[in-house]
């Protein structure tokens, strides 16, 4: 499908615009974050997440979203990754997927990396998101004021009022209580907003980033791209949309292209995913015209605003950060819950368990694959006993039958 056949199909109503804020529960807290505790440039990612959008719109004729990839961010934040880094790895797992988008190796490695490593992993990343976020309410020292540990309890209790609203984003009301809160604390903040022409800036990461990055950021989100940018999200737009449904291999080519445009301009590693799809379709949007009109809104803000609300994000209340990160980890972590057999189970509590008891994500992926093959090596060796069983208790009754016994 072309750029016109997917122009024709984009519509621009109310519920096209309300589906638009379905994603931004993940996006807002995770920039946010980046900005305030990395040092992520504001302006360069909001811009890039924009143009990703608008690109994404002209490419597929569905709600397709552009969020941030959550293994990253979530040792970033973890971690304190400097900005650098954080560039490294979304350009490392970007090449890697494009290669396999182009080769078509894509299936093969969804294959090869079983499900329960890959929930392992995401259960991980997604209790230290949720750790950290709770050290970060906690770290604010203070039981009542502006920052403090009342704003962080009704804050968390905004959220569970709004977690079943189909048309208010919790996480957009959170993100304007928390630059209201900013202001009110933090009343010089506001004179340094206004509206001036910003855009991105060359800032590349270096060599050694690219290193030091691979095992703590890159590795850990390769197979979460795979399988929830690429895979799952191709599976749920079959669902959701069977006359228009996305193709792995052009899926794999978008999230590929994506990082190694932006990373050299400071913009923040992004990807496709099927939770991101499932909460804009949730919200009400049906085509990719709620993606246009998300990434040219994005585009504009950064443009007009962006340099202005590094005050913001570097004041922002670090109770309502916390619970916005809070319940991005617990999202993260909840996917894991489909792993119900006692084996796949055991593979990703043990995934899960060594990266965070050895702070070192590499080794547990390691783990949880050497105890998946070990499964299922043990699982080949029953059934091959079994059926050398069955072949000798059938090679009796023949003998018996040919005796005549």
């Amino acid at each position: 499908m072309g750029i016109r056949d997917t122009l024709r199909v984009a519509r621009l109503d109310r519920h096209e615009i309300a589906g638009s804020l379905g994603d931004l529960g993940t996006f807002l807290p995770l920039l946010v974050g980046m900005a305030a505790e990395n040092g992520l440039d504001f302006a360069a990612a909001l811009f890039f997440a924009g143009l990703f959008n608008v690109i994404t719109g002209l490419a597929f004729a569905i709600p397709m979203a552009v969020q941030p990839m959550k293994a990253i961010a979530a040792v970033a934040l973890t971690q304190k990754l400097p900005v650098s880094q954080i560039l490294a790895a979304g350009a490392t797992v970007s090449l890697v997927i494009l290669v396999l988008g182009l080769t078509g190796w894509i299936d093969a490695l969804n294959r090869a990396i079983p499900k329960s490593v890959v929930r392992g992993l995401q259960l991980a990343l997604g209790l230290t998101l949720l750790m950290k976020a709770l050290q970060m309410v906690a770290g604010t020292k203070t039981w009542i004021g502006p920052d403090s540990y009342l704003t962080g309890a009704l804050a968390g209790l905004l959220v569970l009022w709004l977690f079943f609203s189909r048309r208010v984003p919790a996480a957009l009301v959170l993100f304007g209580a928390g630059i209201g809160l900013t202001v009110w604390q933090h009343p010089e903040v506001v004179s340094s907003l206004g509206l001036g022409f910003t855009l991105p800036h060359w800032s590349p990461p270096r060599w050694p980033d690219f290193v030091s990055a691979f095992g703590k950021a890159a590795l850990p989100q390769i197979p979460l791209t795979t399988l929830n940018s690429v895979i799952a999200v191709c599976a749920l737009s079959v669902d959701l949309f069977p006359d228009r449904p996305a193709r792995p291999r052009r899926v794999a080519v978008s999230v590929g292209l994506m990082n190694l445009a932006a990373a050299w301009f400071g913009g923040m590693p992004m990807c496709h995913g099927a939770g991101g799809l499932a909460g804009q379709h949730r919200f009400g949007a049906r085509t990719n015209g709620s993606i246009l009109f998300l990434g040219v809104s994005k585009m504009v803000v950064a443009i007009l605003f962006g340099a202005s609300l590094m005050a913001l994000c570097r004041e922002f209340p670090a109770s309502v950060l916390g619970v916005m990160l809070a319940f991005s980890g617990l999202e993260l972590a909840l996917v894991t819950r489909d792993q119900t057999s006692r084996t796949d189970a055991f593979a990703m509590l043990l995934t899960a368990g060594a990266c965070l008891g050895l702070n070192n994500i590499a080794v547990g992926f390691g783990l949880g694959l050497a105890l998946t093959w070990c499964f299922k090596l043990g699982t080949f060796r029953v059934e091959e006993g079994m059926q050398n069983t069955e072949d000798r208790i059938q090679k009796t009754e023949e003998t018996r039958a040919g005796r005549g016994l």
